[in-house]
């Protein structure tokens, strides 16, 4: 079923399969929407698991032309609201980044999955600056537009928004799964999680499956499903 939350007077549009018990909520990233998700949907049905995805704003079926980061979180904290804490928050490339933040700001989980996490936003303007091939007073432009513009009441945003410091304030545990030839987020971000939350992160490897099609494939759904709901995981592999 669909249903709607508002932030920053945009309409979201939420997506639940089931009837809200056990609920996993899914993550999607930059320029994609929660359909990314299908290939999760009947797997957690299966298990009495409630899927919950959103189409942030600017994205899918929600209103608005951008959203940001804080947004993200806003969201998960009025689903949080609305069906308790989540069993698992799985989450893609930014959306990875923004769980980081909200679960570091309060939001309850019992585990956390990550597909091609982004480990810190500052990744986006740089980026976007090599691919453009930005003159380094560009992108030094772009920085200041994003810290005093976009996130004028942060304090430090690179730093807030860098899923690699104060670690200690997320306990939950977690498996980083990230695909070693993501040529849009390098696998060096997968690795900077697993070395700043040592034991706690699982770190998954896979080959020559990208960033944008990530979530449809078998093997990083059944990577996700064992570490979501374990007690299944031999039957899923």
């Amino acid at each position: 079923m669909t249903e709607e939350v508002v932030v920053g007077g945009k309409r979201v549009r939420v997506y639940r399969w089931g009837d809200g018990a056990r609920p996993v909520l899914m993550v999607h990233g930059w320029q994609s929407r929660a359909s990314r998700y299908a290939g999760f949907v009947p797997r957690l049905e299966a298990l009495g698991l409630t899927g919950l995805a959103f189409d942030a704003p600017g994205h899918g079926d929600s209103e608005g032309y951008a959203t940001t980061i804080l947004e993200y979180g806003e969201i998960m904290r009025l689903l949080q609201e609305r069906y308790g804490a989540f069993h698992t928050v799985l989450a893609h490339s930014l959306g990875a980044t923004s769980a980081f933040l909200a679960l570091r700001g309060g939001l309850v989980a019992e585990r956390l999955v990550t597909v091609a996490a982004v480990k810190d936003f500052g990744h986006f303007p740089d980026e976007f600056a090599r691919i453009l091939g930005l003159r380094p007073a560009l992108w030094q432009d772009l920085r200041f537009r994003i810290e005093h513009r976009l996130f004028q009441a942060v304090e430090d945003p690179w730093e807030l928004f860098d899923a690699t410091v104060r670690t200690e304030e997320i306990g939950v545990p977690m498996r980083i799964i990230h695909d070693t030839g993501d040529e849009m987020v390098p696998v060096h971000h997968a690795h900077a999680l697993k070395a700043a939350y040592g034991e706690q992160a699982e770190l998954v490897l896979t080959y020559g499956l990208g960033h944008r099609k990530v979530l449809g494939e078998a093997v990083v759904i059944d990577s996700a499903m064992g570490f979501i709901a374990p007690e299944s995981a031999g039957s899923l592999f």
